[in-house]
């Protein structure tokens, strides 16, 4: 059985996926697989009468997320405890990224604002010309729609885009990016995100929408928002997002890991110069 095809047939916390599965969608061995299970109950699999293991794509990305943060020096207990905390609560961007880094201090910005500032990080990326996977976060459907043209261009020059708001359904639009429904009552719902990561250009927006917003008028609602270009960060924020996503439409997740595996870093100077130019195009466009 292709273990890709039955990820994408099935929702994402169906568990439908044996070991197997497991094994050739993560690169983790079965014994280390059951060995993980014994000692730090992760994963939990549903069990069969049988007493076959099965998994769900949301388990894999789990396991994916523990051997990232392997990859970065963490000791596999920590590993793990950070993952299945993040997993343990609702679906956010920009909390588990401020209390991560507590050095990424947010600043209050007005709408326009970050609209200003998202268009800085998008164009940018799009002059790049790289084959990126470009994130966005947009509450709500109608505040996509606005901007839809413009993520369908965006989409056309990057290599794998898809945007969060609370859609009615997964939808995948010819030529456009996949849609991929949020719940509402869920943090992330609160959040305006845009994520761009490629070999040479690593960059990410995420803002939170403060708890004064009801009865505001929309140019003056008000965010707070952190920005980074550090690699490090930026991947971690895009590997969230994944996780969000692979919630509401399990067929992203794969296709995206690929960009998440192979981008390299980009080098601390190539970002110096990146933070720049993003500087510059923003105060060019406020008003």
């Amino acid at each position: 059985m292709n273990p890709n095809l039955d990820i994408q047939s099935t929702s994402a916390n169906e568990a439908t996926l044996s070991i197997g599965d497991v094994v050739t969608a993560t690169g983790v061995g079965e014994a280390t697989l059951r060995a993980w299970e014994r000692r730090f109950g992760f994963p939990e699999p549903r069990r069969e009468p049988s007493g076959h293991r099965r998994y769900s794509a949301v388990d894999v990305e789990r396991i994916r997320a523990v051997v990232r943060e392997r990859e970065r020096g963490l000791a596999l207990a920590v590993a793990i405890d950070r993952v299945t905390a993040e997993s343990s609560g609702p679906p956010s961007l920009f909390a588990p990224l401020r209390e991560r880094r507590p050095d990424l201090l947010p600043v209050a910005l007005r709408k326009p604002q970050m609209l200003s500032l998202s268009r800085a990080v998008e164009e940018e990326s799009a002059a790049r010309a790289e084959r990126a996977l470009m994130i966005g976060a947009f509450q709500q459907p109608r505040f996509y729609r606005r901007s839809e043209e413009r993520w369908r261009r965006l989409a056309r020059g990057a290599g794998l885009t898809f945007v969060l708001a609370c859609f009615d359904e997964a939808a995948t639009p010819d030529g456009g990016p996949v849609e991929v429904p949020i719940g509402s009552g869920q943090p992330v719902a609160d959040e305006w995100a845009v994520i761009c990561l490629a070999p040479g250009y690593s960059a990410c927006l995420i803002g939170w929408e403060t708890v004064d917003a009801t009865g505001v008028a929309d140019a003056g609602r008000t965010f707070d928002a952190l920005l980074s270009v550090e690699p490090s960060v930026v991947r971690e924020v895009a590997g969230a997002a994944v996780a969000i996503a692979a919630e509401g439409e399990p067929r992203i997740a794969d296709r995206a890991h690929g960009y998440l595996d192979r981008i390299p870093d980009s080098s601390q100077r190539s970002q110096l110069r990146l933070a720049g130019a993003i500087t510059a195009r923003a105060f060019a466009q406020m008003p």
